[in-house]
């Protein structure tokens, strides 16, 4: 990988989805721009703010795909990513206060 790029697997991510009430929606259903997850799998010696392993939030829209021994990637600069989620650790506080 070079400069700021990030390499990601989508795996998964483009089948059916459900909705939070459990209602099955199906991947050539029409909706508006939306938002898609992926994995790190590789990035370059600029990026700074991801690691192997982490999901990030890109728009699928601004994607180049990259076919790598029969499996599709997603490559990215990393000014395109829009989050980064990551796993609470067990002692760190949730954030939430009553």
């Amino acid at each position: 990988m070079l400069g700021d790029r990030v390499l990601l697997t989508t795996d998964g991510e483009d089948g059916e989805r459900r909705s939070g009430s459990g209602i099955v929606i199906p991947a050539t259903a029409s909706m508006g721009r939306r938002l898609a997850w992926g994995t790190v799998v590789a990035v370059g010696p600029n990026v700074r703010h991801v690691v192997r392993g982490d999901r990030v939030l890109y728009d699928p829209e601004d994607r180049a795909e990259v076919e790598l021994d029969s499996r599709t990637f997603v490559l990215l600069r990393e000014r395109d990513l829009h989050a980064v989620s990551q796993v609470p650790r067990s002692d760190e506080p949730t954030g939430l206060y009553l």
